[in-house]
């Protein structure tokens, strides 16, 4: 999942914004008591998110996948007055933790999390939104995408994580095989040859795709 020299990654942590305490003990909760805590957005990578959000200051985020809330908390940093984050994740098992981290941040007005099928649940979605966040499982990018571009207002911005997929999606015999691997370099190909969007691919963590909606 690292690309860059642990010493640079290191550096680059020490001279970037602390997270929040309340991000600080989820992190910790997570890496000692739920499985896979390497699918934490973790402190650098949770940094940019933040940063991200306040720079555009959505007023509606939706999130794809939850797992235990870090990203969403990050995400909802940068929420516009009155704006809201909506979560969906198809684990239930995780939601009294969510909601407890939700509850520790004091953003229990800012944040709505659902569980169920993401793909069912955003067809019935009346709402736009200034910024989507793709992050759940990773054959199903592109039918995500396909599914947020015409909810997404003009100006806003897509974030998918995961697409370099552990250096995997320049792997020939990964992407011939993998069907994860397939499935993101399809999504990675669609993306940027779409012309309703500018498109770059940050080499950050595991790589984050940011579309920007013309």
């Amino acid at each position: 999942m690292d690309f860059i020299q642990e010493d640079i990654q290191a550096y680059c942590n020490s001279h970037s914004s602390s997270e929040p305490d309340y991000l600080q003990k989820l992190s910790r909760y997570t890496h000692a008591k739920v499985l896979q805590p390497r699918m934490l957005s973790g402190h650098f990578q949770g940094r940019l998110l933040a940063m991200i959000s306040k720079l555009i200051q959505p007023k509606h985020i939706l999130e794809i996948g939850t797992y235990t809330g870090y990203s969403a908390l990050c995400l909802a940093e940068g929420l516009a007055p009155g704006g809201k984050l909506l979560t969906i994740d198809v684990n239930p098992e995780l939601e009294p933790v969510i909601h407890e981290h939700i509850e520790l941040a004091n953003m229990q007005d800012r944040i709505q999390f659902i569980v169920g099928d993401a793909y069912q649940i955003i067809r019935t979605l009346p709402q736009s939104f200034d910024l989507v966040f793709i992050d759940a499982d990773k054959q199903n990018y592109s039918k995500y995408f396909d599914l947020v571009i015409d909810k997404l207002n003009p100006g806003g911005v897509i974030l998918a994580d995961n697409v370099l997929w552990s250096g995997k999606i320049v792997d020939d015999k990964s992407r011939e095989k993998d069907k994860d691997t397939i499935a993101l370099h399809a999504f990675n190909e669609k993306v940027s040859k779409d012309e309703r969007l500018e498109a770059v691919l940050l080499p950050i963590r595991d790589g984050i795709m940011m579309l920007r909606k013309k």
